[in-house]
């Protein structure tokens, strides 16, 4: 006898049951600044200490989705928030099966983060803001970049040739230029934690 494939409505596994099995509550950390700011050093040591805690995360870095996902695309407006598109559109899909998901872009317009918060959804969205101002992260230029863009090889480099804009309130605001990184990451976490208890 042959068995056929139904080819009634798909019933896709739900949020919540997904959510039950990882016990927590999947949400977007939306990590943002400018280049040496502190953002994916933030990101990466809040994801080990989320990880230590047993919790399941993953971490979407702008430096690491420009070899793959996102490989071609480069630094004028346009390519920049199809950029960010794509990065929130990964993040919905990881926040929805009840992973914490960690996000680490510059995002220099308020619109891009407008996009991001609205593609993700306003409920599982929290920005966070890690500021320094550019001759601070000009003295750290911890990939190189700033040198590159001083020399004229990067181009459209953000906070000098290309704007950032300051969130007029963003969810939780870090100074990473008058906190060390540990007081940052317990201050992160003191905030982040109950966001990701279980509903």
């Amino acid at each position: 006898m042959t068995e056929h494939l139904s080819t009634g409505p798909i019933r896709f596994l739900g949020r919540t049951a997904r959510e039950s099995l990882t016990r927590q509550r999947g949400t977007v950390f939306w990590f943002y600044g400018l280049s040496g700011a502190g953002k994916s050093t933030l990101a990466s040591a809040v994801e080990k200490a989320l990880h230590e805690k047993g919790h399941l995360t993953t971490l979407l870095d702008g430096d690491l989705l420009r070899t793959g996902l996102n490989r071609g695309l480069g630094f004028s407006d346009d390519d920049r928030r199809e950029n960010l598109r794509r990065a929130a559109e990964v993040a919905r899909l990881f926040c929805h099966s009840g992973v914490i998901t960690l996000c680490s872009f510059i995002t220099p317009t308020k619109a891009f983060r407008s996009l991001a918060r609205q593609i993700v959804g306003e409920d599982d969205f929290h920005e966070i803001f890690v500021k320094a101002d550019f001759e601070t992260c000009r003295a750290r230029d911890v990939k190189g970049l700033y040198a590159k863009a001083e020399g004229g090889t990067v181009k459209q480099f953000t906070g000098r040739d290309s704007g950032f804009e300051e969130p007029d309130r963003a969810d939780f605001t870090i100074d990473t230029t008058t906190s060390s990184e540990s007081t940052c990451v317990d201050q992160l976490l003191a905030w982040m934690l109950p966001l990701i208890a279980p509903q």
